[in-house]
């Protein structure tokens, strides 16, 4: 039996890799086959190329550059991860994947949307997740969030702007696919989002 690929996307500071790893653990308690993973970096070669895409010394990528780094770190981690964990029949979570590149680097960048998505398809060959929680949050307060919680990235260093379009972007990704996407409201106390998130995942695998 092909396993369930659950992603999820969101804004910077929108809570939605914490949960990701709560509803692994979840997974894991139950007694389910499952992996958590992420973009970019869950492979031995992305965890070098993650290290280029979120240097701030690297402000000044080309946008093509960043496009191109982050598709090299999908090809790995489909062919050496996502894949082979379906193919076993394993729950696969991923904190972020192609939706976050035709957020940020389609909608926030302003790289042609019909050009990325067909170097995207490219790439995934297929692979396609079967749902994908969407984390939407203001802008602002995403970002305050994120402030003092970790190493300041390339992405943070951007402007409010940049993140207001990010933002947009996920929504209109979501409106395109109502069946795939779930919108959950970010700014609530994680525990409420928590919930809402396993209960939504939970209903779709039929646990």
């Amino acid at each position: 039996m092909k396993g369930v690929f659950i992603t999820f996307e969101g804004i910077e500071g929108s809570g939605k890799s914490t949960i990701s790893r709560m509803i692994y653990e979840e997974l894991l308690d139950r007694g389910i086959s499952v992996i958590h993973t992420y973009e970019p970096g869950d492979t031995p070669l992305g965890r070098e190329i993650r290290k280029i895409l979120l240097d701030p010394d690297h402000k000044a990528m080309e946008p093509l550059t960043e496009i191109l780094l982050y598709l090299a770190d999908r090809v790995e981690h489909i062919n050496k991860v996502i894949k082979p964990s379906l193919e076993k029949g394993t729950v696969v979570v991923s904190d972020r994947f192609s939706d976050s590149t035709i957020a940020y680097q389609g909608f926030g960048r302003g790289f042609p949307i019909d050009l990325l998505r067909e170097l995207d398809g490219i790439v995934r060959a297929g692979t396609k997740p079967d749902i994908t929680i969407l984390f939407d949050l203001d802008v602002k307060e995403g970002l305050k969030r994120n402030k003092g919680a970790n190493k300041i990235d390339r992405f943070e260093l951007e402007e409010v702007e940049f993140h207001e379009r990010v933002r947009e972007g996920f929504l209109t990704l979501a409106k395109e696919e109502p069946g795939r996407f779930h919108i959950v409201d970010a700014s609530r106390p994680l525990k409420d989002v928590y919930e809402e998130v396993k209960r939504i995942i939970f209903s779709f695998m039929g646990l």
